[in-house]
């Protein structure tokens, strides 16, 4: 830990890298408590040993030298960020500082997974891709960690973590983040990172973050969303100075921790942009009483062949309910009504019968959870008609993340509401 002007700055690989088995299970996608077994268990193994002799995880932080709040942009040493949901915790916090963080997985399992699956090794290349997902997020808690104890040194607490891409901060500002975070003092930038025009950060299991610094430590107590440790869930920290709790509904009422059903911090295949743009207008869902869902997704494509004609399918699916991770019960996809575009795909010309009962057995990923769709390994597909398996899975990918997204963004608010 290196300390430059009473200003943090901490640099480095991480030697001794505890991942957590129950937080590994779940990002495979198991159910909360299940026990790894056979071949599963041998994969997963497998994917820590190999990472655990061949990984290079990497952190870097440091805590910002200006910062101040102006209208509805939080400035970070002269360069302007704008995150209602951000600045709202800044605020409310009266938070005096910010600490810039970044983590990484490094190249090196991204490169290895890339070649399984060359190799038609899906299986490995999925359990080392979610384990260097685990690794991250093991790296962010660990570094929130030491800031907590540097902190509580100094007299001050530090506020809960929040990145680009997360709900309310536009991915788009992950590149003037980065560029901050290369500012270094006295040390370089422990990794190469460099951010595509989608915001995706290369090597993709990096994550950049800000954590808020606060001495109005009085001021978290009444806002039970904020209290350090209180709203941390990471029970093995050796820096917890409080258990976990949730603060009560009412005086004396007890409330049971909820447990997100579906993964709030997901890595879609889909720009998030374009995903919070369908949700709102291409798709419709209604709760039912009994919990469950209906949901109904408007695709608009076109035609491969005969001058690109316009087509337009539904998909239909209903889910279980919140409780029981939204299980996925009854998918269906058929042309829209009055669509003509396609009878003009080659498929149909060809053999139309044929086309459309395939199209109308698949059913990818029936009876599991909606947080399958994550780990869900589909060849990428342009095709805006329905002629290949590819181009339908594609598709179907599409409809399931944007409910995800839908279904994720609401679980958050209402953790907000709650808090």
């Amino acid at each position: 830990m290196r300390e430059v002007a009473d200003l943090i700055e901490l640099s480095g690989a991480l030697q001794d890298l505890n991942v957590s088995t129950d937080e590994y299970v779940r990002l495979l996608g198991y159910p909360r408590g299940h026990v790894l077994d056979g071949r599963a268990r041998e994969l997963a193994d497998w994917a820590r040993d190999w990472y655990a002799k061949n990984g290079r995880p990497w952190f870097y932080a440091r805590q910002a030298e200006n910062f101040e709040i102006s209208g509805e942009s939080v400035r970070i040493d002269g360069v302007s960020f704008t995150s209602k949901r951000l600045q709202k915790t800044l605020e409310q916090a009266q938070a005096h500082s910010v600490v810039l963080v970044a983590v990484g997985a490094g190249s090196e399992a991204e490169r290895e997974a890339g070649l399984r699956w060359k190799d038609e090794k899906p299986d490995e290349y999925f359990f080392l891709e979610v384990f260097a997902s685990a690794v991250v997020e093991y790296l962010a808690t660990t570094i929130g960690a030491r800031l907590c104890d540097w902190a509580e040194q100094h007299s001050m607490a530090v506020l809960p973590h929040y990145s680009p891409g997360y709900p309310e901060w536009d991915v788009s500002e992950q590149q003037p983040l980065l560029d901050l975070l290369k500012l270094t003092r006295t040390t370089e930038f422990p990794s190469h990172v460099e951010v595509f025009e989608t915001g995706m950060l290369r090597p993709k299991k990096t994550l950049l973050a800000v954590f808020g610094l606060t001495r109005h430590t009085d001021q978290l107590r009444r806002l039970t969303s904020l209290v350090p440790c209180e709203n941390c869930s990471f029970g093995p920290c050796q820096y917890r100075r409080a258990p976990y709790k949730r603060a009560p509904r009412l005086w004396g009422e007890q409330v049971t921790p909820r447990i997100a059903s579906l993964d709030q911090n997901a890595e879609y295949t889909t720009n998030r942009r374009a995903l919070k743009r369908w949700a709102a207008e291409r798709l419709s869902m209604k709760k039912n009483q009994d919990g469950s869902l209906d949901a109904v997704f408007r695709y608009d494509g076109t035609t491969c062949t005969n001058m690109g004609r316009p087509l337009t399918f539904n998909y239909s699916l209903k889910l279980g309910s919140r409780a029981e991770g939204y299980p996925i019960l009854e998918q269906r996809c058929v042309p829209a009504e009055g669509d003509a575009g396609h009878t003009a795909m080659c498929k149909y010309i060809e053999d139309p019968a044929a086309l459309m009962a395939d199209i109308d057995l698949e059913k990818p990923l029936k009876g599991e959870r909606l947080n399958t769709v994550l780990s869900w390994l589909r060849k990428p597909s342009a095709a805006g008609c329905y002629c290949e398996k590819s181009s339908r899975d594609h598709k179907w990918g599409l409809v399931l993340e944007t409910i995800h997204y839908s279904l994720a963004q609401e679980e958050i608010t209402h953790d907000t509401e709650r808090s």
